[in-house]
């Protein structure tokens, strides 16, 4: 099958600064870990502290485009991905480029005069990852940049569409053109719940987002988040999912499906009022190096095969895959190759 420009993602490109510090660190920036927040002001110097460190490591992120990168890895084949959002006119911006270009992905960036491209200070404590991320350009996203006919044409071409709950932040209104192109045209189109506070504090814009959603991903603590916020009052993952899968829906033409991870605890894919379980790749603990990146790249690997219309045992499987490659490395990068059968 064709799969050039087959998949479209739309997000916040952030470039990593991602490095291992102590507990102490994160107690100072009233960090906390495994969890993803947006800077305030007193984290604004723990940027350049990391900077400083001799470990620090620079790396192409975001969440989207972090998934986007793995599928793109997956595939092995050149442009069968594209990616959209804002970076900045500066040396991390063009670090960006040069590391998207490398990847095989087709970037079409909105460029911000005025603002720094955005950043991600990626915590690393024995192995588990705190992200606070410095939105900066990422947050300048316009939809007329979406709407000029080059970037468009992306839109057009492609057949699956992922964006993860952070662009909610950022530019709803680009996510409901895209949601609406895709329910008019049978397309697929996928969200990330991303982080606790999106389902919090975005709860409006989220909800509106969702009547599009064929898929829904995240993990569980993001799930219980979803199912506090609307008081359902169950902690139960697999419930959660159900519930999740069953939200209205805009357009009738694909069921909606939900894909909670669990960490080392099997997947839960809820569809038609049912679950199925997927055991993970269990990984020794002296083999694991940072989870930065892990659900990213799951994602990743799970879109590799759904735009290869896969049934879905098989995506969960390249999730997996790709997220036990992922974690067994620093940040979210892979070898040249993948190895997966």
């Amino acid at each position: 099958m064709e799969l050039e420009g087959v998949l479209l993602g739309m997000g916040n490109p952030l470039l990593d600064i991602s490095a291992v510090v102590d507990h102490d660190f994160l107690t100072k920036y009233g960090v906390t870990l495994n969890n993803a927040i947006l800077a305030e002001d007193k984290h604004l110097p723990m940027y350049n502290e990391l900077a400083g460190k001799d470990n620090v490591e620079y790396i192409a992120g975001g969440a989207t485009q972090n998934s986007i990168r793995v599928a793109q890895w997956m595939l092995q084949t050149p442009g069968a991905t594209s990616f959209i959002g804002c970076i900045g006119k500066d040396k991390f911006g063009e670090e960006m480029k040069k590391n998207s270009k490398l990847a095989g992905v087709n970037v079409h960036y909105y460029e911000d005069e005025a603002a720094p491209t955005g950043t991600c200070a990626v915590c690393v404590v024995g192995g588990e990852r705190s992200l606070i991320a410095n939105l900066s350009a990422a947050n300048c996203y316009k939809s007329d940049h979406l709407k000029k006919s080059e970037n468009w044409s992306l839109v057009e071409k492609a057949k699956y569409y992922y964006i993860a709950g952070f662009f909610l932040t950022v530019s709803p209104e680009s996510i409901q053109l895209v949601g609406e192109h895709a329910a008019a045209t049978n397309k697929v189109f996928m969200m990330n719940l991303s982080a606790p506070f999106i389902c919090e504090f975005f709860k409006d814009v989220q909800e509106k987002a969702l009547s599009y959603v064929d898929y829904v991903f995240g993990n569980e603590t993001e799930a219980r988040a979803f199912s506090k916020v609307h008081g359902w009052e169950t902690e139960n993952v697999e419930e959660i999912a159900v519930k999740i899968s069953q939200w209205p829906k805009a357009s009738g033409a694909h069921k909606r499906i939900t894909v909670i991870t669990q960490g080392a605890d099997p997947v839960v894919v809820a569809e038609d009022g049912k679950v199925t379980l997927f055991p993970v790749i269990l990984l020794p603990k002296e083999k694991l190096v940072d989870t930065n990146g892990a659900g990213d790249a799951f994602v990743g690997g799970f879109l590799s095969q759904l735009v290869k219309q896969k049934p879905i045992g098989e995506c969960v499987r390249a999730g997996c895959y790709a997220a036990n490659v992922i974690i067994q490395r620093s940040g979210c990068t892979y070898p040249e190759k993948p190895d997966f059968k």
